[in-house]
């Protein structure tokens, strides 16, 4: 870990995980953002000027953005920092891939492993021997029962609830409030209780 880190995106998801990277020991936090946030200090073509003097952590809540922004970090040997708010609970055993951010509250149990570039946001839960795929977002709130396998780039909404044992297809949307009691292998926005797929 250096001192430094870059934020690629500096709205909502980027404040939050500056915050998280400032609570890690990071001196230095700096933005990059393609929009006119005054707190940036340059566009994302940058990076380059802060390739080896700073960790990368990318935090724009779009999966397919998300995605396409750490893969170009990778491929230019960037070091992608894992973000990990110090009052989230982790067991021992659980794996986190690259270029995570694991906000406060969130609780994580025993044999899970969580893919690189997903977001588990506040106060979320996943429980034992989950899978969670790459750039998935777990929202605010949202219950992953045991044993469920997430796909990559689903993101599951504010308080869903997805039953134990289950999984959820690649590219999902699950609605806020939804609760999942059937595995899904159709892609698309599930929304309910119990979730069924919508047009």
């Amino acid at each position: 870990m250096k001192n430094k880190i870059v934020i690629i995106g500096a709205g909502g998801q980027g404040r939050v995980c500056a915050d998280i990277a400032r609570l890690m020991g990071y001196d230095q936090i700096l933005f990059l953002d393609d929009g006119d946030a005054s707190c940036a200090v340059g566009k994302t073509e940058d990076y380059t000027r802060y390739l080896h003097s700073a960790d990368f952590f990318v935090a724009i809540g779009n999966a397919a953005v998300r995605r396409k922004l750490q893969t170009m970090l990778e491929k230019a040997g960037a070091d992608i920092a894992t973000l990990i708010h110090p009052k989230a609970v982790l067991a021992e055993n659980v794996v986190v891939g690259q270029g995570t951010a694991i906000m406060a509250g969130a609780v994580i149990n025993p044999g899970t492993i969580v893919g690189k570039g997903a977001i588990v946001n506040t106060c979320a839960s996943v429980d034992h021997d989950c899978r969670v795929g790459d750039y998935i977002h777990i929202a605010v709130g949202a219950r992953i029962c045991g044993t469920v396998r997430l796909e990559d780039d689903s993101w599951i909404g504010a308080g869903a609830v997805i039953i134990q044992g289950l999984s959820v297809c690649a590219g999902c949307m699950i609605g806020a409030g939804a609760v999942v009691v059937r595995s899904i292998t159709d892609k698309g926005t599930y929304l309910g209780v119990p979730a069924r797929k919508v047009k």
